[in-house]
């Protein structure tokens, strides 16, 4: 179906296919030292240098869901919303000495509450970049104890939680820190070591494999309730190159997708990781610090469904070079195709049918496979240019197309035999990004940080209540 027929046309997606909202504890919560809460990485990068933060807002800000929970969640379901994914903070739950922080179960406890009792379920992940700082200092994915510790804190949610909730997911996005913190060096602690993301990667998916055998044993003990699903959230896309490819931009496009993509899929469906990547990997002198056991332990890490995230494609080419001005091997390099419709604020393509092509090769490679669209969404800066004379901010120009199209090619997905379940947005309410903290704005509900963090409807609300309502995507 051609992306022209896709925007004259009005699809209906199917009576039980969810909606909801996505978000993560440590960009909404707030109360960055509340109930025993410990430092986490975006504190410590807040606290050590503000300045790198968008008008130096730090992690302390979050959006103040931490306070305003029963407002939100009724926010949700007014917007007609079932569901919403968000995270609990390794560093609020747990104590010092890894034990369980009884404040900060009680924080959650209370959370999860008021959740239900607003009609919206909660599908909680246990990591989101948040690592506290403390372990992170002795090591973080690469030392085999943090690896053991995040096991840890796994089984103390599953134990205290266990009966609350139906929907678990170990991580999201674990391709983001490695690349985020050790290739780009966008992210503290900056360095470029391209082994050393590999490594991360390595003790993340490790660390994956651990929680859901906690989850399993858990469930069978009786202490998960039994209907109880766990999964994995992460950024899949399907890689894209030139339309002539060279034998070197296939191997570009081959290694991207082993890395971002076949690695977690085969983690999870398979128990194991992809040997071709492996094998290519060590041949650049890139070696997996793997040990006796490991295949054990990797074996246990399958799951019952997936979360896709999906902003943009991934487009690539083979590089210039073998190696970076560091020395670290470079298997692609970005290719912008000429016909690509840009999100100028962040910089990112706008390109709704990568979710169609994302769910054909799940259709096609992992067909056992349950999944939905865990985060999709549109963050645009300078927002408030667009307040209407009754405050409101006019986002419809913008927001209700790209939601729109993006559900349209989910809708075609299902028809093909996709085995998609649901579509939660980012960032339902405007949230604290990271260090772009509230420079881009994502919501349907703005977040207004000049009047206490108060919520207000966006023009696009009504067209997300009617979707909601009727499943009628038009």
């Amino acid at each position: 179906m051609s992306t022209q027929s896709q925007t004259d046309l009005a699809v209906t997606l199917p009576d039980d296919f969810f909606f909801g909202a996505a978000l993560s504890g440590p960009q909404t919560e707030g109360m960055w030292q509340a109930h025993g809460k410990l430092e986490n990485m975006w504190d410590l990068w807040s606290n050590q240098d503000i300045r790198a933060f968008y008008n130096r807002v730090g992690s302390y800000a979050g959006n103040d869901m931490g306070a305003r929970y029963a407002e939100d969640f009724a926010l949700f379901h007014e917007l007609g919303l079932s569901s919403c994914r968000t995270s609990i903070q390794w560093s609020r739950l747990m104590d010092a000495d890894g034990q369980l922080n009884p404040e900060g179960a009680a924080f959650y406890h209370e959370l999860f509450a008021a959740a239900r009792e607003a009609g919206v379920e909660v599908f909680v992940n246990l990591y989101h970049f948040d690592m506290p700082a403390y372990l992170f200092r002795r090591g973080g994915w690469e030392n085999r104890e943090v690896v053991e510790a995040y096991a840890s804190y796994a089984r103390a949610a599953f134990t205290e939680f266990g009966q609350e909730i139906e929907h678990w997911f170990t991580f999201n996005e674990p391709i983001v820190e490695p690349e985020q913190r050790y290739v780009h060096g966008a992210w503290y602690p900056f360095h470029r070591d391209f082994a050393q993301a590999r490594r991360v990667q390595y003790g993340i998916s490790l660390a994956h494999a651990l929680a859901v055998d906690a989850f399993r044993t858990l469930q069978a003990a009786g202490t998960v309730r039994a209907d109880a699903k766990i999964g994995l959230i992460n950024c899949f896309t399907p890689p894209y190159t030139r339309e002539d490819p060279t034998p070197a931009d296939l191997e570009a496009v081959r290694m991207t997708d082993g890395l971002h993509n076949r690695w977690w899929l085969d983690l999870v469906t398979k128990g194991t990781l992809p040997t071709d990547v492996v094998k290519t990997l060590s041949e650049r002198g890139v070696e997996l610090p793997v040990r006796a056991g490991d295949e054990a332990i990797l074996a246990r890490g399958t799951v019952d469904w997936l979360g896709f995230n999906y902003y943009q494609p991934t487009r690539v080419q083979a590089p210039a070079s073998d190696t970076d001005e560091l020395g670290n091997p470079v298997f692609a390099e970005p290719y912008v195709w000429p016909e690509a419709v840009m999100n100028k604020s962040r910089g990112w393509e706008i390109y709704p049918k990568g979710i169609y092509d994302f769910a054909m090769t799940m259709t096609r490679d992992y067909p056992e496979l349950e999944w939905f669209v865990s985060e999709n969404g549109i963050g645009i800066e300078e927002h408030h240019a667009a307040r209407t004379a009754d405050g409101a901010i006019d986002d419809v120009a913008y927001r209700v197309p790209f939601v729109r199209d993006h559900l349209r090619w989910v809708a075609q997905a299902i028809a093909e035999g996709a085995r998609c379940r649901g579509y939660h947005y980012w960032g339902v309410i405007d949230c604290w990004s990271w260090n772009n903290a509230y420079k881009n704005r994502y919501g349907f509900v703005e977040v207004d940080l000049q009047d206490n963090y108060s919520r207000r409807y966006k023009a696009s609300a009504e067209w997300l209540r009617q979707v909601t309502s009727t499943h009628v995507i038009a």
